[in-house]
């Protein structure tokens, strides 16, 4: 049997994260007879893994959520194509072989509030229709995720498998490094959307700023406010150099930041899975969290939990850890122990066994 895959989405943060860490380690055990690679051919020519004589790579840059990637991946899909397994809910509707599907969210349907442009959730109301009507299996990186699904898609749960992700073992060997600044400081991770309640966390830092000596640092990508999230950097500004936003950085400063942070807080509103807890954990870093959605379920009693919707309580959890250095010994023992349970290969092999089944 042959299976297609689509990677385009390599490179990209959060899928792109998925994708990096579980072909390397997928390829290899495939017993098939060849995969296909679609995607960048430059950059997936680059990568070891992407080489070999049963790897091909079908060049495709189409842009995702775009008409023309529905028009392009079944054309460039082999026509002796056993399976094709899309990373994301993006299928191409027009093709009508066997399909795997990974879904990580159904944010755009079960929290439209949150999402910019009716455009974008009518399109992904198409697209997870497809995949309710077409997907022979589809993997959900969390039991909320796959709850979710079946909630707001309404897919059944008898093709539906939880296959949680894992943390890349570089987290486990940040060990000790110079801190990015003198002062202690919180640190969030994650694109600043909406979802992430970033707002609550500024209003949270503002009301425990006067006694703390920390700072509030946000690493990542300064984009996709809605209306109203602007008040999020009024606010950030009327705190002057307390709290700063770093933009994207690269991977070996954001270890740094992560590993120095007094705690990593992530009151979310919405997470199909999480990866910066678990990072955070593995670097012996303590974790606050949001206690909605996948949190509680890939961090289990490791992290500190607070109401997203309580400002206060955001803010009383923030103190709890800078105020406790028994809490924040015991919290970086906890998420050690919890972050080693969430491996890559463990990922690989249980996606392995659902295009196995799928095949057979």
């Amino acid at each position: 049997m042959n299976l297609a895959i689509d990677a385009r989405m390599l490179g990209l943060s959060g899928i792109g994260t998925y994708l990096a860490n579980l072909l390397p380690r997928l390829i290899p055990r495939y017993q098939g007879s060849r995969i296909q690679l679609i995607g960048d051919e430059g950059e997936l020519g680059r990568l070891p893994w992407a080489r070999g004589a049963k790897v091909t790579v079908a060049d495709c840059r189409s842009p995702i959520y775009s008409i023309r990637e529905q028009v392009r991946l079944p054309q460039l899909i082999a026509r002796d194509c056993g399976l094709f397994w899309s990373p994301h809910f993006n299928v191409p509707l027009l093709y009508r072989g066997p399909l795997l599907v990974t879904i990580h969210d159904v944010l755009h349907l079960a929290m439209p509030q949150y999402m910019q442009g009716l455009h974008k959730r009518l399109y992904a109301r198409v697209l997870l229709s497809g995949v309710r009507s077409k997907a022979n299996a589809i993997i959900c990186s969390s039991r909320f995720t796959a709850d979710e699904l079946m909630r707001v898609v309404g897919v059944p749960a008898s093709r539906i498998e939880v296959v949680h992700m894992g943390v890349d073992e570089g987290w486990f060997a940040v060990g000790e490094r110079p801190r990015p600044q003198e002062k202690p400081y919180f640190v969030f991770v994650g694109n600043v959307k909406a979802h992430k309640n970033v707002a609550g966390l500024v209003e949270a830092f503002r009301r425990i700023a006067g006694k703390v000596p920390h700072d509030l640092l946000i690493v990542g990508k300064k984009e996709g406010f809605i209306t109203g999230d602007r008040q999020v950097e009024r606010s950030a500004a009327a705190m002057g150099e307390r709290v700063k936003f770093t933009g994207l950085v690269d991977e070996a400063l954001l270890k740094r930041y992560v590993a120095c942070a007094e705690a990593l807080v992530l009151p979310s509103f919405y997470e199909g899975f999480g990866f910066p807890p678990l990072e955070a954990m593995a670097c012996g870093c303590p974790a606050i969290v949001s206690d909605r959605a996948s949190l509680p379920e890939v961090c289990g009693d490791a992290a500190l939990y607070c109401n997203p919707d309580d400002v206060e309580d955001i803010a009383a959890r923030m103190l709890d850890v800078a105020g406790n250095a028994a809490l924040r010994a015991q919290l970086r023992e906890k998420g050690l122990a919890r972050a080693r349970q969430f491996t890559w290969d463990r990922c690989a092999r249980e996606t392995l066994a659902v295009i196995e089944r799928l095949q057979g």
